[in-house]
């Protein structure tokens, strides 16, 4: 197949399927991704504070957490969430895009309290004997004075994770949850071509992910300038 046909084809896909590939497939996919890493968030922070607990069984069974979610495939945990746990806990009548959006927050909540707990590590530890001295409880100090502080110094590194966990998305395809893989196999299918589909998909990725790693890099550069 020569390189004028297969422009050709693309050129013809694109007529007849952008709107599956370029709504559909990128709405879904940045959805995902947005609801992933938002409770990913919300719960690696409890995740970090748990993990400083003064209990040392809190703190081992969080470590457990941790590394069993680290230590394991992320495919392995999609499987996990969309096939066992619906069959364990059958009154939760969650769809599969709700499946696939909860196994990838837990599997991002372990990256990002990593994250947490290095941006915590980085605040001064005078400020916090400084906030002590003034009459604030333990639990004020981090909410008033080191969580700020430290989520200031982990955007860009939060803004790594939304471009590994878009990334990642490509994996949910495997439920056809409506994602930009899934986009490729519903128009290979209907195409019999395989080629053309992927290079579509591949450029939208790139385009999506491109920008943002240059966003990062852009506040990497103005956070380091700041704190010279």
């Amino acid at each position: 197949m020569d390189i004028g046909t297969v422009i050709q084809n693309i050129g013809q896909i694109l007529q007849k399927y952008w709107r599956t590939f370029l709504i559909e497939g990128v709405t879904n996919t940045l959805l995902l991704t947005a609801i992933a890493v938002s409770i990913g968030a919300v719960i690696g922070v409890f995740v970090t504070l748990l993990k400083r607990s003064r209990f040392r069984v809190v703190r081992f069974l969080i470590t457990v957490y941790i590394e069993v979610i680290r230590g394991t495939p992320i495919l392995l945990q999609l499987y996990l969430f969309y096939f066992v746990l619906p069959e364990l806990l059958p009154f939760f009548n969650l769809s599969a895009f709700a499946w696939v959006a909860i196994a990838l927050s837990i599997n991002s909540s372990a990256y990002v309290s990593e994250v947490f707990r290095s941006g915590i590590q980085a605040v001064d530890p005078g400020q916090t004997e400084a906030a002590r001295s003034l009459g604030m409880s333990k639990g004020q100090t981090m909410v008033r004075i080191v969580l700020p502080q430290a989520i200031k110094n982990i955007l860009p590194a939060l803004g790594n994770e939304f471009i590994m966990i878009l990334k990642e998305t490509s994996l949910a395809s495997t439920f056809f949850i409506g994602d930009l893989m899934t986009s490729y196999k519903v128009v290979s299918g209907a195409t019999y071509l395989s080629m053309e589909p992927l290079i579509i998909v591949g450029v939208v990725y790139l385009c999506l992910t491109y920008p943002l790693s240059k966003l990062v890099a852009f506040f990497e550069r103005r956070m380091a300038h700041g704190n010279n």
